[in-house]
């Protein structure tokens, strides 16, 4: 349990994480917006390529869409997977997601949104060795190794780097 953890980790009592909860909620909903948009702002004026993370519904895809956003990192719903398809926005696993056949916090398998066509680029996830092993997983899955290993090489190359042939309603062009 989440906050059982954080009281352990942090050594809190559950007042002072409640404590906590509240204050952050509080500022989330007076700044969100405005720290968000200000955060990639910034990041445009420093050349940094972004991408979402976590998005789990449609409501977060497009708020990352309004920011321009090109690559959805771990999608946690197959749900915001199609979404960011739908805006043309490159989703990415983690390999060892996809080798070990899921999750290991619960959310969508790589496998469901690779089955499903929704899933273009997959990462190392901390695990470097993983990526070879994975793209020839997807490779076989297909029946076509070459965009298996295009998961590796040429898509994310194509998602980070604007005009490289990623367009809308996802896949490559």
């Amino acid at each position: 349990e989440l906050k059982g953890y954080v009281v352990a980790k942090d050594n809190l009592t559950e007042g002072e994480l409640a404590g906590q909860v509240a204050r952050r909620g509080d500022m989330g909903a007076r700044l969100g917006d405005r720290r968000g948009a200000g955060a990639v702002a910034e990041a445009r004026r420093l050349g940094a390529i972004l991408a979402s993370h976590d998005d789990t519904n449609e409501a977060h895809v497009a708020v990352s869409a309004g920011h321009g956003i090109r690559l959805a990192e771990f999608p946690t719903t197959v749900e915001a997977a199609r979404a960011c398809h739908a805006h043309g926005i490159a989703v990415m696993m983690g390999a060892p997601n996809l080798i070990r056949g899921g999750s290991h916090s619960g959310n969508v398998a790589a496998t469901e949104l690779a089955e499903a066509g929704l899933l273009d680029i997959l990462s190392s996830d901390y695990v470097p060795a993983a990526l070879l092993m994975a793209a020839v997983q997807l490779g076989e899955r297909w029946g076509d190794m070459e965009r298996g290993i295009a998961s590796v090489s040429r898509n994310p190359r194509r998602a980070a780097h604007p005009g490289d042939g990623w367009g809308r309603g996802g896949g490559l062009r």
